[in-house]
């Protein structure tokens, strides 16, 4: 074996990773009970301020299994499709643990929620005066664009002057226009500046711009301060996570000053999903060989961008573990790790350095439990592959099973 967190964090428990290949297919995506409920309970820890609700964010991992324990530890969700809201329902949150954020929603997406009674965000003006004329004299949130932006790759910067994102706080006066002509109550606002900051920062300085914004608005039940807490996925390099106890104390000031000024202790909600979902979940695939062209030597796997996204559409980085039923050949090397897919960037890692592996060992991909099997596909005509949940007793119970090309099939009938 090469690589420690699955040990250090005794994540497959009794388990051996070859068994569950063996009985449940490759590739595989499996998921450790008590980690995730170690992150929802860092959440709900993180500030001592007694109004305080997280939030799971639903798109990060939408299986409904998943969806139950972050609901037995006490989070609410936060959903951005009808689909979301319907996963979530059936998850066991009840309408008003909801928060539906879309982007770009259709008259019908609205109807949707407006049906299920679930509170909604608007992030455009004319979003808002569709919004308002599907449901009149309710209640409605805003998304609003603090003008200050943070994440790991432009793609998932969601704040500032170069996204689709967020009403502009210049549009105040339009705003009250159209909630006053349709007598809606504007009971919260929210933002998101991107995804997986490493350091508080830009969270603080938007959260403060944001907190100045709402003493305009004298309705407010509620302020919705986005997500987008990173987790260190580059472990084996010695990277630490983010300092929750530094953050959740800024925020406590933040929030407690916001209160007193505002004469009333409002909620204040955040909406983490990476970091609740992703270190509990890891991806088993297959080693199908070894070959080397020109000065690069390739490892093949079975885990193509159908199974794991992310480091095409992102650069991301995955930390790799290598499992052997024997010792490893050679010495460490630099591996460009690729899988099944034929496309020229089916690449989930370049010269990382590793033992080389030989047919038929298993490698495993850190941190994917966010943004994992949700961004999964059926590219090539692979079917998506299962799931598993190790349970905090060490017992693995399937969770999803693996789709057939019968499934794939299906659908074209």
């Amino acid at each position: 074996m090469h690589g420690n967190y699955t040990t250090d964090t005794n994540f497959f428990a009794q388990n051996s990773p070859f068994d569950l290949v063996s009985e449940y297919g490759s590739p595989l995506y499996v998921y450790n009970e008590e980690i995730l409920r170690k992150r929802c309970r860092d959440m709900k820890n993180l500030v001592s301020y007694s109004n305080f609700v997280p939030h799971y964010s639903v798109k990060a991992n939408t299986n409904i299994h998943i969806l139950k324990i972050v609901k037995e530890e006490g989070l609410h969700a936060d959903t951005m499709s009808p689909g979301e809201i319907f996963m979530a329902l059936q998850g066991g949150f009840t309408s008003d643990e909801l928060f539906y954020i879309p982007n770009n929603a259709t008259k019908e997406d609205f109807e949707y929620a407006i049906a299920n009674n679930v509170l909604t965000s608007v992030d455009s003006v004319e979003q808002l005066e569709l919004y308002c004329s599907l449901n009149p004299n309710s209640k409605v949130a805003i998304r609003f664009n603090p003008g200050v932006g943070a994440g790991h790759h432009e793609k998932v910067v969601t704040a500032g002057k170069k996204t689709k994102f967020g009403v502009n706080m210049s549009e105040f006066e339009n705003v009250n226009k159209i909630l006053e002509q349709h007598n809606m109550t504007l009971v919260g606002i929210n933002q998101h500046i991107g995804s997986l900051f490493m350091d508080g920062e830009a969270f603080i300085e938007s959260t403060t711009c944001l907190l100045e914004f709402a003493k305009q608005f004298d309705s407010l039940e509620f302020i919705d301060l986005g997500g987008g807490f990173g987790i260190p996925y580059k472990k084996q390099d010695g990277q630490t996570g983010l300092d929750l106890v530094d953050l959740g104390q800024k925020m406590d000031t933040l929030f407690n000053g916001f209160a007193k000024d505002y004469g009333k202790k409002i909620q204040f909600q955040i909406e983490p999903g990476r970091y609740v979902a992703c270190e509990c979940g890891i991806i088993l695939g297959q080693v199908t060989g070894t070959k080397k062209n020109a000065d690069t030597t390739y490892v093949g796997t079975d885990v193509g961008f159908n199974v794991l996204a992310r480091p095409v559409m992102y650069d991301s980085h995955h930390d790799i573990e290598l499992y052997t039923t024997g010792e490893f050949d050679e010495t460490a090397m630099p591996l460009t790790v690729v899988g099944n897919i034929c496309e020229s960037g089916d690449i989930l890692a370049s010269d990382r350095v590793l033992p080389r592996p030989k047919f038929g060992d298993l490698i495993g991909l850190m941190d994917a439990g966010a943004y994992g099997f949700a961004m999964s596909t059926s590219y090539n005509q692979r079917p998506r592959c299962g799931e598993v949940l190790i349970k905090q007793s060490g017992e693995v119970t399937q969770i999803r099973r693996r789709e057939t090309f019968e499934d794939i099939l299906s659908f074209m009938k």
